[in-house]
């Protein structure tokens, strides 16, 4: 039997006012922020970012969007794990996996990819509340790091790849039959959606356009043209995505982005002025494409006219660490509010889109890594 909402369950106890509470009862979290650091999780309230929680995690944890408004996935090493972030309690919804890598929301699913097993997780978000969830399986070919969307109509997007090479992607209907493939995409990383069900898949030399029934390739203006995170939105047929042009380099500080138009097939770049790093792109509530630069503004830019409107100071200059496991600032939006970590003073700020002000920043007890919230209000 399905556990009555959340919501309907706070409504009851307000007329009833059989719901007590005591020192120990866990907290309701406002639009709920969580910031992972060395050893923990800490969950802060969306609106004034106070901190609600402090929940000790050893190992190396990465978070994302559960993809309804009160869960957080946290890849541990041990595989997923469901973080009810408006109770700030880690719940026993867990999804077992070696090597757990990419968490994608799309249409009312969320999937969930194993890169030690290539095993493709799906399942409805709205279903965390009521315990471990129905789920889909499907499982890739080979293991690999790889990343998987399910569309509205059931179809399935799956990367290529093994351990030694990524290549490309495959398109399965929703009896998991093969629809649609390309292995132009040499060193596949990374998804994103745009208006109109388009995705993205990031690639060495382009990205992969999956957009009615036809996978087109989009080439790099560049030999080596590394696309590797994007940032979409459905108020846009354009993806923001990164862009890396020194194939040797130790550590490319790219000071250009790109921008991928799903409609018309077409990639055009855009100098910041500053660089910038894979945690640092995200989407306004109208698709404006945001770029945390390491000079401490959020370039905004219209991602109609590639033109950069305006910058928004949040933070002090900063310098990207050579391991990308290390902390450096991140950006998470959720509509117009955009909130922004600075390890070095171990801060998180809260910035108005639509203003450009900070409406409020807190220092925290632990030096920021991760951040994430719930995926929406």
């Amino acid at each position: 039997m399905r556990k009555a909402p959340v919501a309907l369950s706070i409504v009851a106890c307000a007329v009833l006012a059989a719901c007590g509470t005591s020192p120990s009862a866990a907290p309701e979290v406002t639009d709920p922020v969580v910031v992972t650091y060395d050893g923990g999780l800490l969950v802060l309230d969306g609106t004034t970012l106070e901190q609600k929680a402090d929940l000790p995690l050893s190992g190396f944890n990465r978070i994302n969007p559960a993809g309804d408004d009160r869960h957080v996935m946290v890849s541990t090493a041990e595989g997923f794990q469901a973080l009810d972030a408006v109770s700030a309690e880690l719940t026993d919804v867990k999804f077992p996996g070696a090597k757990p890598g990419h968490v994608v929301r799309h249409a009312g699913r969320t999937v969930l990819f194993s890169d030690g097993t290539g095993e493709v997780t799906a399942f409805d978000p709205g279903t965390l509340s009521g315990g471990q969830p129905a789920t889909e399986v499907y499982r890739a070919a080979e293991p690999h790091h790889g990343v998987a969307i399910e569309l509205s109509d059931g179809r399935l997007v799956v990367t290529l790849g093994n351990e030694e090479e990524r290549r490309g992607i495959v398109v399965l209907d929703d009896a998991r039959k093969e629809i649609a493939r390309s292995e132009e995409c040499p060193g596949v990383h990374g998804e994103a959606t745009a208006a109109g069900e388009a995705v993205v898949i990031g690639c060495e030399n382009g990205v992969l356009v999956y957009r009615d029934g036809v996978i087109t390739k989009v080439a790099s203006p560049t030999e080596y043209g590394r696309i590797g995170n994007q940032a979409g939105s459905d108020a846009s047929p354009v993806v923001l995505g990164d862009y890396k042009q020194d194939e040797d380099a130790e550590l490319e500080r790219p000071r250009q982005v790109s921008l991928i138009d799903t409609a018309t097939g077409t990639l055009r770049l855009v100098d910041i002025g500053t660089s910038y790093t894979f945690r640092s792109l995200a989407r306004g509530p109208r698709g404006e494409a945001l770029v945390l630069g390491t000079d401490g503004g959020i370039r905004v830019i219209d991602p109609a006219t590639a033109q950069v409107t305006r910058t928004i100071p949040v933070t002090a200059a900063w310098e990207e660490p050579l391991e990308w496991q290390q902390p450096r600032p991140a950006i998470f939006t959720r509509g117009a509010d955009v909130y922004v970590t600075e390890p070095a003073t171990r801060q998180v700020h809260l910035v108005d889109l639509g203003t450009g002000q900070k409406r409020t920043s807190v220092t925290l007890p632990h030096e920021p890594n991760e951040l994430s919230g719930v995926a929406g209000h």
